[in-house]
């Protein structure tokens, strides 16, 4: 191969040419190695690399499952090209190549007590990469960019650290804010970026770790202790940070919470503890934010609530909104292509993508019919959440589903009925509200 291997999130090493200009665009290459293999990574990438020597013209991004190399089948669960998605064929041979070889931790999230024998714990906690995770990040659907500004954003602050960079002169406080209606998939989204970026920095880094608060559960519950309980919180998530191996995500859910508890204590329907809880919340990220191996993820539902001395801090504030038709066609399809997988459908058909069906101007014909029903079932569910969206397959084979497997006709139909339903649904609650 003629690309410069690599195994880190951002090509450190790749300098501009004669012009100024670096003209080899970097392909992330992500290895899954099996949780029981003992191979050497230098000796996975090694065949990985002749792999893709092999197959080195590829349309766009791709993943690999099987193999004729007994070392690969034996090691790798798989390997994937990704983020590689374009209208043109992708060489390879003159791409250059960051391989992220990585396997999945298997133990489920533990919980960050803040003293022995406290039944209350300050936070859930992940070694990353984690398998019940995987995935999660290729299953969100967004509008465009979204998700390759935020995984820029955090590679960015990586790579400005690593090049020293005063942070007075030029600065970025390592604080994204997603900030949108409930049921879009915000947290969802703040644990596949953890999740990708722990493989995508796999060669910065040897693991990394994932601290999920409750910010609503922190003031419904520890008012009385005022800061302290905050401070001691924020303890445990520095001697995670002191670990320099280790990519640390600090995730706040419902940071809303915090203007929330100022607002009520300043009405004086709250005690003035609440205002030194929160103080010193504030003053524990911008504490723990001047380390180079950290990054603050933060969710809101209430745009309207959020603190302004919050909002200073995020560097990314990324509206996250209801899922577009476009984008709902795609989580349509992602969920088929999945049920043709397991034969719940069946048997397979091709259903086409909105590239295609555009290409053919949207007529009605034998090939198109199938997925333009999918298409005219994508848009009547304009306004249902992310998380209702995923749940319409499911309830079309509970509710409207004759026999255990259909044809994918037969499915649309059922799913059809589904999304009625469910806008039914939705009605109805609005008039009881």
């Amino acid at each position: 191969m003629n690309g410069e291997k690599m195994e880190v999130g951002w090509n450190h090493n790749q300098q501009p040419g004669e012009d100024g200009v670096v003209d080899r665009a970097d392909v992330h290459i992500e290895v899954h190695v099996k949780s029981e293999s003992t191979a050497r990574r230098a000796e996975v990438r090694t065949h990985v690399l002749a792999l893709l020597d092999r197959h080195s013209l590829i349309m766009g991004s791709y993943k690999w499952t099987e193999f004729d190399d007994d070392f690969l089948t034996k090691n790798v669960e798989s390997v994937a090209v990704v983020d590689a998605d374009g209208p043109a064929p992708l060489d390879l041979k003159t791409s250059n190549l960051c391989v992220h070889i990585f396997s999945l931790n298997d133990d489920g999230p533990s919980t960050l007590n803040l003293e022995e024998d406290e039944e209350l714990s300050a936070a859930n906690h992940w070694l990353l990469p984690a398998a019940e995770l995987h995935g999660i990040w290729e299953s969100l659907i967004y509008e465009d960019g979204i998700k390759t500004q935020l995984l820029d954003y955090v590679s960015t602050a990586i790579f400005f650290s690593d090049k020293n960079v005063d942070s007075n002169l030029v600065t970025w406080n390592r604080v994204v804010l997603l900030y949108g209606p409930p049921g879009t998939g915000k947290t969802s989204l703040c644990k596949a970026l953890a999740q990708k970026l722990s493989i995508r920095m796999s060669g910065r880094y040897t693991y990394g770790q994932f601290v999920e608060i409750n910010s609503h559960s922190l003031f419904s519950k520890w008012f009385s202790e005022s800061g302290k309980l905050v401070t001691k919180m924020f303890q445990k998530i520095q001697e995670l940070i002191d670990d320099k191996e280790a990519l640390v995500f600090v995730l706040i859910d419902e940071v809303e919470s915090l203007t929330a508890a100022r607002s009520a204590s300043q009405a004086g329907t709250e005690p003035s503890d609440a205002v030194r809880v929160v103080n010193s919340v504030l003053t524990q990220l911008d504490q723990i934010k001047r380390y180079p191996n950290v990054v603050i993820l933060t969710t809101s539902n209430v745009t309207e609530k959020i603190d302004l001395a919050f909002v200073d801090r995020a560097d990314i504030k990324q509206y996250i909104g209801p899922p577009s038709a476009s984008a709902i066609f795609n989580i349509y399809l992602s969920c088929l292509e999945e049920l043709m997988k397991r034969q719940i459908i069946y048997p397979r058909q091709q259903l086409l993508n909105l590239d295609e069906l555009n290409t053919m101007n949207y007529i009605e014909s034998k090939v198109t019919q199938l997925s333009l029903h999918l298409h005219s079932i994508a848009k009547k569910s304009v306004g249902l959440s992310g998380r209702t969206l995923r749940k319409i397959p499911f309830l079309a084979h509970a509710l409207y589903a004759k026999t255990s497997v259909l044809t994918v006709e037969s499915f649309l139909d059922a799913m059809d009925k589904a999304v009625a339903q469910q806008l039914k649904e939705r009605e109805n609650l609005a008039k009881c509200s």
